[in-house]
């Protein structure tokens, strides 16, 4: 009997492989091809396929119906995105008067099962969040990641930042919310979080996780109090914070970063084998930390 799969037992080879194919640098059929030349050792590629796929269903840390909060799906506008977007929207069962707000935003797949998830731990943290998808002017997330990026694709992501811009107005007028609001993304939200820095000047803190960087020239804009988290083996967003973090201090920006060693980009998803739980907890108690201080 073949033992059990773990990441320890995996390649780096393996992960890179998987962020290209995650990234849409890879199709399928080249990505199994690729990918077929590691298993070896009594492991088929279906079983190897099946342990680096996510695995939504059994990595929900908080359930869309804990009561302890009140989460609900509604609609808020984006008239200069993609007009009326689908939204998580959770907070505290118990009143605990005005909240502070953040704005959870996705990776490159639309609103899957853990973004969802990540929404509602942070309301348990004593935030009122809301989770916009962005693939909703195409249906919403389709059920399944491969589709949500091929949906993702077709739309602009110029035009997705305005949606994530229209959640913050959305979340900063909302009655349960003191008007204090922040961000934190992923991935292509990561992205997002970087650039609502530049776009929005009352935003208050934005922590992208591995995000690509804002062109420089745009440095000068930001406003918000920055926390950024970076994989260490991460080479591919990694490329850009050298001169991002050079016209931060050029530019007196205040921000905090933390490079996590020997962790791939997405350590922070517990749904894959890429997820690293000491980083993750340790980038997550920061992240909670830093915006109770930046949204008090």
């Amino acid at each position: 009997m073949m033992k059990e799969l773990r990441k320890e037992d995996l390649q780096q080879e393996v992960f890179d492989l998987y962020d290209d194919y995650a990234h849409n640098r890879m199709e399928r059929r080249e990505f199994m091809e690729k990918l077929s030349a590691y298993a070896v050792g009594g492991l088929t590629l279906s079983s190897l396929m099946s342990f680096i796929m996510p695995n939504y269903q059994d990595n929900v840390q908080v359930a869309e119906n804990d009561p302890r909060l009140k989460t609900e799906f509604m609609t808020y506008n984006a008239p200069k995105g993609g007009g009326a977007i689908k939204a998580q929207l959770s907070r505290p069962s118990k009143s605990q008067g005005k909240l502070p707000g953040i704005v959870v935003v996705h990776e490159n797949r639309g609103l899957n099962p853990h973004i969802a998830d990540v929404g509602r731990r942070a309301s348990l943290e004593g935030f009122i969040t809301v989770s916009p998808d962005a693939l909703t002017p195409l249906g919403g997330y389709p059920g399944n990641d491969d589709d949500g990026r091929s949906l993702q694709r077709q739309r602009d992501r110029t035009e997705m930042l305005e949606d994530f811009i229209a959640a913050f107005e959305y979340l900063k007028s909302h009655a349960e919310c003191n008007g204090k609001v922040g961000v934190v993304g992923f991935c292509f939200g990561g992205w997002i979080s970087n650039m609502m820095a530049v776009r929005v000047p009352e935003l208050k803190a934005s922590v992208p996780f591995y995000g690509g960087q804002p062109s420089l020239d745009l440095v000068p804009d930001i406003n918000a109090s920055l926390l950024l988290h970076y994989a260490e083996l991460d080479q591919r967003v990694n490329a850009g914070w050298p001169d991002y973090e050079s016209a931060l201090k050029e530019n007196s920006k205040e921000y905090k970063a933390y490079i996590y060693p020997g962790v791939n980009h997405g350590f922070h998803n517990d749904s894959t084998p890429r997820y690293d739980k000491q980083a993750a907890q340790l980038a997550w108690n920061r992240t909670i930390a830093f915006f109770k201080e930046k949204l008090a």
